[in-house]
């Protein structure tokens, strides 16, 4: 049913083409995935910028369960008065196919009120997966970059001094179950990182010329299937294969993202506008205090008085129309707009006012 992995490899040569990718950058293997991993802990020996335990009674009750699973008791009228100690959430990423024994690298983040965790050490942490297994033990000395200082009322922060690292600072102790090996009828399933059914038809063509015959089939615009051998070892050559043949991938759809909090906009490569004319311009109103003192004449008997008074001016800037032709492309509008001298802020009305009119042949994503 299948060839032989030495024809394997030697059919695997494809010839490059301009702006190919390799498989490997276009789609993952389906199954082979990270698991997130949780747990909660304490850090202890902070230099007086631990949790304020009037605040955070949580810390004290974690100090006191730890301590009594010690062997240490701990009276319940005791009210701990700590600055040394932080609850802390940890939270780490299991790479596929890691086995018990290895070391991966944990994040800690304070969850109450602590100032910094600079200086401080975990103690040893479960951490869970999603189905409550536990799946690593961290411990160790945090790495923290950012720094807190205050003195006379002062302070001065650099960064965010309450999260650290701790690199290595976990050991797995399960294997997140699973089967890379599989039947002789289990495909390997390649899922791409972004749907496209062109995408997809160009990943078969190319995987079946470089296999030869029909070994690959699309299941639909975001997964293709291959055919492959039940036996790990062989199964491992395959995907080394699949992962470096390139193929050309489509291009995107025309999309224009507007980010309306900054002020950000994308124009895709493909975005092109229709017969359009633009007019775009700035009124300015100015409203000035001009008051005038109106004084009476000697011996009147009148008073002084001032008259309120304001001058008014409208200033319109006066900028050019531009017209847009039929199929213009990226490099005409950016041109355009920038003759006129629009802001992001004007290039977003622009941009509104044109799908609104039905020229603008792309979809416009406010963000």
């Amino acid at each position: 049913m299948f060839r032989s992995l030495a024809l394997f490899l030697l059919l695997a040569l494809v010839a490059q083409g301009a702006g190919a990718d390799r498989i490997k950058d276009l789609a993952n293997i389906a199954g082979v995935r990270s698991n997130q991993l949780i747990g909660y802990g304490l850090v202890v020996g902070l230099n007086g910028t631990g949790d304020q335990t009037t605040q955070t009674p949580f810390t004290v009750k974690s100090l006191k369960s730890m301590l009594s699973n010690l062997g240490v008791t701990i009276p319940p009228e005791v009210n701990l008065q700590l600055k040394n100690v932080a609850a802390v959430s940890i939270h780490a990423d299991l790479p596929p196919f890691t086995k018990p024994g290895q070391t991966i690298d944990i994040t800690v983040s304070s969850i109450g009120n602590a100032k910094s965790l600079q200086g401080g050490s975990l103690l040893m942490t479960p951490l869970r997966g999603a189905d409550g297994t536990v799946y690593a033990m961290a411990q160790g000395n945090l790495v923290v970059g950012g720094i807190s200082a205050s003195a006379a009322g002062s302070s001065v922060t650099v960064n965010v001094p309450s999260v650290g690292r701790i690199p290595n600072g976990a050991t797995v102790e399960r294997q997140v179950p699973g089967k890379f090996g599989g039947r002789d009828d289990d495909p390997i399933v390649l899922n791409l990182h972004q749907a496209d059914f062109t995408t997809a038809e160009r990943m078969v063509a190319a995987i079946n010329q470089a296999l030869g015959g029909q070994a690959a089939q699309a299941i639909d615009a975001s997964s293709v299937q291959v055919l492959g051998p039940a036996d790990p070892n062989q199964r491992v050559s395959l995907i080394a294969v699949l992962e470096n043949i390139e193929v050309v991938p489509a291009q995107g759809a025309a999309k224009v993202i507007v980010n309306s909090r900054t002020g950000t906009v994308v124009i895709g490569q493909n975005v092109q506008v229709g017969p359009a004319a633009v007019s775009h311009g700035n009124m300015t109103v100015t409203i000035t205090a001009d008051p005038i003192v109106s004084q009476p004449a000697p011996f009147s008997g009148g008073r002084t008085a001032v008259v309120p008074n304001a001058n008014i001016s409208v200033n319109q800037e006066k900028k050019p129309m531009f017209l847009f032709n039929p199929g213009v492309a990226l490099d005409d509008i950016v041109r355009a707009v920038n003759q006129v001298g629009a802001s992001p802020t004007d290039l977003i009305a622009i941009l509104e006012a044109l799908k609104a009119a039905g020229a603008l042949k792309a979809e416009l994503i406010v963000i």
